[in-house]
């Protein structure tokens, strides 16, 4: 390509040159004749849509492709776009086979662009954006979630403190133990995490993820803990600690670690290719299923736990819950 002055006119972009443009692009077109309802579409437009190429398509065929939750909104916006002024964009879900697809459509409105009554516009496949999109919105909900669990933990773990001492000096050091526990548990889950060589015991991560909760770290008298002998990866570690902190900081705010009564029992069983933890409260106050089920918490913990191609099954009872927690074996060992 020679080199041009800066705005010197030059017969560079044929139509050639901007189809290649386009395809390099991943760009699709489209035109709309506003009177007939009538759309033109490019092979990579009739592509992006899973639709077989012909000469006429109307937005009521394209609607039958649109996401059901989105189709009211496309349909009003694309509408509008007759009487509207200068560019647009609208993005909305498509679907195309079992896949879900996220386009933007982007043209100009009124009688901007338009030539003999058509308007003229692009089509661009924005799923990638979308997922990156909803992964940033999760992780920002995900650390607001985690911040407003640690306030919560801070108070609950004092309050557990200011149960089990007498004076200011023995819950300053009790709370000052508690929150080492936690900080080496951190440690130990970060270490492991991101060492690929390393793993660790199940009975190990445990206990050192719940030593902070109890009454009496020492004695553990009301956190009791047995778990199989099988080592968690390092890859396990992360999403399983998430799983029982959420468990733990439920507790201290709604259930059997929110008094001196309560007690947790957790316990473990290799069975085969599951290994199955239940985590029983009791002597807690009664909780209200529904929100906790309801809360982002669960939801995130729903999420997590799927990484082990595992669920997750809680029975209320009146005084504590009791929650059955399924992990694929080989998921968590790998």
């Amino acid at each position: 390509m020679d080199d041009q002055p800066c705005g010197q006119k030059t017969d560079i972009w044929d139509e050639r040159h901007l189809r290649i443009a386009t395809e390099a692009t991943g760009v699709a077109l489209w035109s709309w004749n506003v009177d007939t309802d009538r759309i033109t579409m490019d092979s990579r437009a009739f592509e992006l849509w899973g639709l077989p190429q012909r000469s006429k398509v109307t937005f009521e065929d394209l609607s039958a492709c649109i996401h059901p939750a989105d189709i009211d909104k496309v349909r009003t916006e694309f509408s509008a776009t007759i009487d509207l002024r200068g560019a647009y964009e609208i993005d909305f879900r498509i679907l195309h086979g079992d896949e879900e697809r996220w386009v933007s459509a982007r043209g100009r409105g009124e009688d901007q662009g338009i030539v003999r009554r058509i308007m003229y516009g692009v089509f661009l496949d924005v799923t990638f954006r979308k997922s990156l999109e909803d992964q940033r919105e999760l992780v920002t909900r995900e650390m607001h979630h985690r911040i407003k669990n640690l306030f919560s933990l801070s108070s609950a773990l004092a309050s557990i403190a200011a149960r089990n001492t007498e004076t200011k000096e023995e819950m300053l050091e009790d709370l000052a133990q508690r929150f080492q526990g936690l900080s080496a548990a951190h440690n130990l889950i970060f270490a492991r995490s991101y060492d690929q060589k390393k793993a660790i015991s199940l009975n190990e991560l445990l206990n050192a993820l719940l030593q902070a909760y109890s009454l009496d770290p020492t004695a553990a008298k009301n956190i009791s803990i047995s778990a199989p002998e099988i080592l968690v990866g390092e890859h396990s570690i992360t999403p399983l600690a998430m799983i029982i902190h959420e468990l733990a900081t439920n507790s201290t705010k709604y259930g059997a670690l929110a008094n001196d009564l309560g007690r947790i029992v957790l316990t473990g069983e290799d069975e085969a290719d599951v290994v199955r933890l239940v985590w029983n409260e009791a002597g807690g106050p009664a909780s209200d299923p529904m929100a906790l089920k309801s809360g982002f918490g669960s939801k995130m913990t729903e999420r997590v736990i799927q990484q082990f191609n595992g669920s997750i099954h809680r029975d209320w009872t009146e005084d504590g819950v009791n929650i059955t927690l399924s992990l694929n074996k080989a998921l968590l060992v790998g």
